[in-house]
């Protein structure tokens, strides 16, 4: 049986991950090795960066409540305790839309959680 060599699919393979470094500077996005290395690298970090914006957001929410909370002289640790003690089940995401947004009914909140504290 005569060789076979796989110059037609190398290339595309090549091409592929050349085209992922498209705008990458210098070698990163000429020389194939260069490119791979990069590649690796971009996806470990995006990976990462998605778990990371989760906790950026979350502390986000956390510093708007808190922020909200300066003006009924409550700590934002005990007003997730009298949350829990008080039964309300309320994120911390709609606590901060509420603080941001609909402040009358985040004021109501406050209110129910002073009360079981």
């Amino acid at each position: 049986m005569p060789r076979v060599k796989s110059g037609p699919k190398q290339r595309r393979k090549h091409n592929k991950i050349l085209k992922l470094t498209k705008g990458m500077r210098m070698s990163r996005n000429r020389l194939f090795k260069r490119a791979h290395e990069a590649v690796i690298r971009m996806g470990e970090h995006a990976f990462s960066g998605r778990k990371q914006r989760k906790r950026d957001i979350r502390r986000l929410w956390i510093a708007r409540i808190n922020a909200a909370l300066t003006k009924y002289d409550i700590k934002y640790s005990r007003f997730i305790a009298g949350l829990k003690k008080s039964n309300l089940d309320i994120n911390r995401k709609m606590l901060a839309e509420l603080a941001l947004k609909d402040f009358a009914a985040f004021e109501k909140v406050v209110e129910v959680v002073k009360k079981a504290l």
